[in-house]
């Protein structure tokens, strides 16, 4: 029987208490053969990990195990992200500090890890609330601050009413709250502000040296978004229809359509609204910008949504034609994008036309359409009509040309834009780094002095968000109240905290000095081991993580403190472990204990609908969660380890089944068992029995597909080739030990327990985690024999065995001799036979 319950305990506590995993700057590892494999870290909730959670780690562990047995220096570390909103609002919910609860889960959460047998270096191991850690994360952001590249700034931002603080656009998932999934509302506020804008081109254009999924490199791109167009001046004229001195800039990538601008719209928010608003209109605008703030910006831009406006009262001239065209204030313009004012071009826009047609505005065409455009937009181009010196032109030569007439007559100028907005970094919450900011009323705001920090954060009893837009630090008057430390006055503290995403940004360079006072890494340890060769994760952090983290990495490249460009030149996302769940015919789920079966078939048991099972995100509400624990406990850890990576290649999604779990724990009792047989010390690079060749053979051939799969990350396939030669050397009853030591040394990255176990077996005191990994001889795993293929007139006719290094005239003698080729040739010409050697015969009959 195999003793998984004894063998794995066993192994965890040897390996503990051995260091096996430490990694050291060992010099004498040349570049080339150090590597820093990387997860992303666990943020510890109180659910603690569920099935899905060890994916990614088992994938980064067995390729870490690989290298280190092929010679190299690996780096594998973990840690935990350990601010943000839920523990706060569990501390809420529950009276306890969010310090307590996180503890705690950081205490399940590394007992599971640890119950896996990752090979993490724990000597290493960060947790993002602590002040050793979170002091550097106050550093980083001070060096943003001295940049220039943090700014404060009254904005209106995204509020949610629930969880009380700012988020991000990219925290908005369909108009709710990402944590908590209130409609999110909003508002203007005090913010401290990070200047991401100000590297948008770096971060796009760097993007072309990593090796990442295209997927994530086109989502990056994308919310980037830069696009090249013009800044176009538009005059408001006055009450009287003469030019005045305010001017609306917009912006747009198709200049050559002025003459078809017939409106412009502004943003609710555009500081210009006050002046642009008649007096007979401002009732109704402000009515409107009061309906506009409880938007999120997706409900605003939703092109399916009923386009909404208000007259400003007020007109704009055209530049290019000087006619008077209407200002309206409508919520689908974005102050956050471009100027946060548009000018309309209804007949080749479907938003504007809408809006138009609503509103009775005109409509004039300017790209020869295919349609009228009185009854529906032309959004493809055309040659340029009642444009003036633009008519008969195409884009390309219509846009240069307009783009001289601005910039020849000064109302215009070539401009290059982004949809990514500035970072909205501060949140009104407690449990989070304190910005290191001090506001003097003689000085300003001036940074807390870097001997200093870290600035922690103080002990309170409340952690009630105040509603107000201050964080509850706000009301602690002991620790907001202090002495500027340039003047020496009564100053106080910046209240709000930073959000989660800031311990993240950079925690990939503290595992590299983890115990370092003096700086957030030594810069030996940096050049020893950056940039990080492999990070594996989810696909949820496409955008917002990876894009913050290459953002401070590019700040911190710029100080001179890190030496690359990039943190993570490889990066792969791990497929979702989906579980099984039930579904109404509404497609509505319904929770797996509210099911019941019968004839094999799923019912509803409120109402005996007839339900269908589907696979489903694991979900609390779904109960259809699988614990890893309850899994290990039954099977063991290496099984649940295997099992992970048989599922499927590791980048796509796949169904958790517990009879799959069985089948690979069942293999491994089959190991387990071989193990028990004797071994003996037959040389298997001499002349051998026909039975033994054949088995050296597939040995052979395991150990150069297990080679070239693990170090491809294509686990499967390897596991599958284990399987082939587990099942052939069943059917000895002693095994030759070099061979068998070979195999063991392939398992022991996959089923690090067992591979421990029976290496000790055969006689070894010493761990196997840096034994050299098995070669194999390309001689042995030649085949004889082959089979062939025989092509008629392009098609496959018939199939022959031959030698493997069969000549020309055998292959063809023995193709001719095949049914296929009797028959498809019977009463024909064969005009040409072409043997293709090693491949295929291939025959041209008329």
């Amino acid at each position: 029987m195999y003793p998984f319950k004894t063998i794995e305990p066993k192994w965890q506590k040897y390996w503990d208490e051995h260091k096996t995993f430490k990694a050291v700057e060992d010099e004498s590892f040349p570049k080339e053969k150090r590597r820093y494999i990387l997860d992303m870290f666990p943020y510890p909730s109180g659910a603690g990990l569920h099935v899905g959670h060890p994916e990614g780690y088992t994938a980064t562990d067995i390729y870490s195990r690989f290298l280190r047995m092929n010679g190299y220096n690996v780096l594998h570390p973990m840690g935990y992200d350990a601010f943000g909103l839920p523990a706060e609002n569990y501390a809420i919910k529950t009276g306890t500090h969010p310090a307590e609860t996180t503890f705690k889960n950081i205490e399940h959460f590394t007992q599971q890890i640890k119950a896996l047998g990752f090979s993490y270096d724990w000597d290493r191991e960060i947790k993002t609330c602590t002040p050793d850690y979170y002091k550097w994360t106050q550093w980083i952001f001070l060096q943003l601050y001295k940049k220039g590249l943090a700014y404060e700034a009254q904005t209106p931002i995204n509020w949610c009413p629930s969880c009380m603080t700012g988020l991000a656009n990219e925290e908005v998932k369909e108009g709710h709250c990402d944590r908590c999934g209130a409609q999110v509302t909003r508002k203007v506020i005090r913010q401290w502000i990070l200047k991401i804008t100000a590297y948008a081109d770096r971060l796009l254009n760097d993007l072309d040296e990593l090796d990442w999924p295209e997927s994530v490199k086109a989502m990056q791109r994308n919310w980037i978004g830069r696009s090249v167009g013009a800044e176009v001046d538009f005059t408001v004229a006055d009450k009287d229809g003469k030019p005045s001195d305010q001017k609306l800039t917009v912006y747009t990538t198709r200049c050559d359509t002025l003459f078809g601008a017939t409106y412009m719209v502004v943003s609710p928010e555009h500081p210009l609204i006050e002046k642009l608003t008649s007096e007979g209109q401002k009732q109704a605008v402000e009515k409107y910008r009061e309906d506009a703030a409880k938007k999120s910006d997706l409900e605003r831009t939703d092109l399916a949504k009923t386009k909404t406006g208000v007259f400003s009262g007020s007109y704009a001239i055209n530049p290019v034609n000087g006619k008077l065209i209407p200002i309206w204030v409508a919520d689908y313009v974005l102050i956050s994008y471009g100027t946060g004012a548009i000018m309309a071009v209804p007949a080749h826009d479907t938003r504007d036309w809408d809006f138009a047609k609503k509103f009775g505005l005109p409509i004039i065409e300017v790209l020869k359409s295919e349609v009228d455009v009185q009854k529906q937009a032309w959004t493809a181009d055309g040659i340029h009509v009642n444009s003036q010196f633009l008519d008969g032109l195409n884009k390309k030569d219509a846009i240069e040309k307009m783009l001289d007439y601005l910039e020849e007559n000064k109302i215009g100028r070539k401009a290059v834009n982004y949809k990514l907005r500035d970072w909205v970094f501060s949140r009104q919450r407690y449990w989070g780094e304190p910005i290191p900011l001090i506001h003097c009323p003689k000085c300003g705001t001036v940074p807390v002095p870097e001997n200093q920090l870290p600035l922690e954060l103080p002990a309170v009893k409340t952690y009630q968000p105040t509603g107000t837009g201050e964080s509850p630090l706000a009301g602690i008057e002991s620790w907001v109240n202090c002495q500027c430390p340039v003047c020496t006055g009564a100053a106080k503290r910046e209240t709000n905290t930073m959000p989660q995403w800031a311990g993240s940004c950079w925690y990939y360079l503290r595992y590299l000095d983890p115990k370092n006072d003096g700086s957030f890494c030594a810069k030996t340890n940096e050049n020893y081991w950056m940039p990080v060769d492999l990070y594996v994760g989810g696909a949820e952090h496409a955008v917002l993580h990876l894009l913050y983290a290459r953002f401070w990495h590019k700040v911190l490249y710029d100080c001179g403190v890190v030496s690359t460009k990039e943190p993570f030149q490889r990066l792969i996302n791990q497929g979702m472990i989906t579980s099984f769940a039930y579904q109404r015919k509404t497609k509505s789920l319904v929770a797996v204990d509210a099911v019941e079966e019968k004839d094999g078939k799923f019912y509803a048991k409120d109402d005996g609908e007839e339900l269908e099972r589907v696979v489903a995100k694991m979900s609390k509400s779904l109960k259809n969660v699988v614990n890893p624990d309850e899994m290990i406990k039954n099977y063991g850890a290496d099984s649940v380890r295997m099992y992970e990576m048989f599922m499927g290649p590791l980048t796509v999604s796949k169904p958790w089944n517990t009879q799959g779990l069985i089948g690979i724990n069942r293999f491994l009792e089959k190991i387990w068992n071989l193990s028990e047989k004797p071994v003996n010390d037959t040389d298997i690079t001499g002349k051998l029995d026909k039975e033994l060749a054949a088995l050296r053979k597939t040995y052979a051939k395991t150990v150069k597909k297990v080679t070239q799969d693990t170090g491809n990350l294509d686990f499967n396939v390897a596991i599958s080739q284990m399987m082939i030669f587990v099942n052939e050397a069943s059917k000895f009853d002693s095994l030759p030990k070099a061979m068998w030591e070979g195999f063991v040394l392939m398992l022991s990255p996959y089923a690090p327990h067992l591979g421990e176990e029976l290496w000790q077996k055969l006689g070894h005191k010493e761990t196997n985690a840096y034994e050299k990994w098995p070669v194999f001889s390309e001689e042995y795993c030649k085949d004889d024999t082959k089979e062939y293929p025989v092509m008629i007139n392009g098609k496959l006719r018939a199939k022959f065995e031959a030698p493997a290094d069969a000549d020309n005239a055998t292959m063809e003698a023995l193709a001719k001799e095949t049914d296929g080729y009797k028959k498809f040739t019977d009463g024909k010409t064969v005009a040409k036979v072409i043997v293709v050697p090693g491949k295929l015969v291939n025959v041209v009959v008329k």
